[in-house]
């Protein structure tokens, strides 16, 4: 059940891979179906209308209201930006939605593997403990768990980044593994990812990081001070890659795209009329030697993250 040698050898050459039909049809209606219900059902009444942004774009501040630091152990809703008036709401005076709630919604996160049954039952398994010990994972541990709707029309895009920039351990270890619900593809708000770009001779440093303000609430982006590549790796200083390195994927639904850590990626906002859903977790190493930090955003429930076993 692990990668093969062709394939460890393709994720760590270019810091991504995909595999087609990771998931059977019987699974993606399955979670496609939990996903349904999730949107339909959540109570919109008393919701306090978070918006989801990193504040890349610098039209927003950072998220990082109360809904959504406490939100690691849990299932709670975030909602697309455009998904709202310019205008107040004229009986609350509060954000006015544009759009039905269940394609207003940004994502779902952040512990569907351990609080959602279908989406548990293609995240905590063999399969996938095998394909991490196979990357080099000693202790995998699941954290950050969430569907990515971009809806149509609104899905907004996700400027470039590397993911153990919000998940940071020392020396970093995220892989996010990503699984395509819908097809996705350019138009759809598909993944853009630069070739290699994880690597210590191409880039891959993890210079900033997505942390908890430390006066105050909310998040905030610093300079990284510890290490910025993971352990075994070149820490010379080199350039950005070039656009020459980015790869628009077209994955169809049910395909898993394994994500390295340091690698640059990113994606467009969906323009067309179709949904784009894909479910994410990401890996950790919970082995001895790895520090996962007290100012990421997303902090470890009681008990600690799900061992990956």
């Amino acid at each position: 059940m692990s990668l093969t040698d062709a394939q460890l050898a393709s994720f760590q050459e270019n810091g991504y891979l995909v595999i087609p039909d990771y998931l059977t049809p019987e699974e993606i209606t399955s979670v496609l179906t939990e996903t349904n219900t999730l949107l339909n059902d959540f109570p919109l009444e008393t919701h306090p209308l978070t918006q989801f942004t990193t504040g890349d774009d610098k039209k927003a501040e950072h998220v990082g209201d109360e809904y959504f630091l406490n939100s690691g152990d849990k299932i709670r809703f975030f909602f697309e930006p455009d998904a709202f008036s310019s205008e107040p709401d004229p009986l609350t005076g509060g954000p006015a939605l544009i759009k039905p709630k269940n394609l207003a919604v940004n994502k779902i996160g952040h512990s569907l593997h351990t609080l959602s049954s279908p989406f548990k039952a293609i995240s905590l398994t063999a399969r996938n403990a095998a394909i991490a010990r196979s990357i080099g994972f000693v202790d995998p541990r699941v954290l950050q768990s969430m569907v990515i709707c971009k809806q149509p029309s609104i899905g907004g895009a996700v400027p470039s980044h590397r993911d153990s920039e919000f998940l940071y351990t020392d020396p970093p270890s995220a892989v996010g593994w990503w699984y395509a619900l819908q097809d996705a593809g350019p138009g759809n708000g598909t993944l853009g990812m630069w070739k290699g770009s994880h690597r210590g001779k191409k880039g891959g440093h993890i210079a900033r990081r997505f942390v908890r303000k430390s006066v105050g609430s909310g998040t905030e982006f610093i300079e990284n001070p510890g290490p910025r590549l993971p352990k075994g790796m070149d820490e010379e200083k080199v350039s950005e890659p070039s656009d020459e390195d980015l790869e628009i994927l077209q994955v169809k639904a049910g395909s898993l795209v394994l994500i390295h850590g340091n690698v640059l990626h990113k994606s467009e906002k969906n323009t067309s009329s179709r949904s784009r859903y894909a479910y994410t977790f990401h890996v950790i190493e919970g082995g001895e030697g790895w520090e996962y930090d007290e100012r990421n955003w997303l902090q470890p429930p009681e008990g600690g993250f799900s061992k990956l076993q």
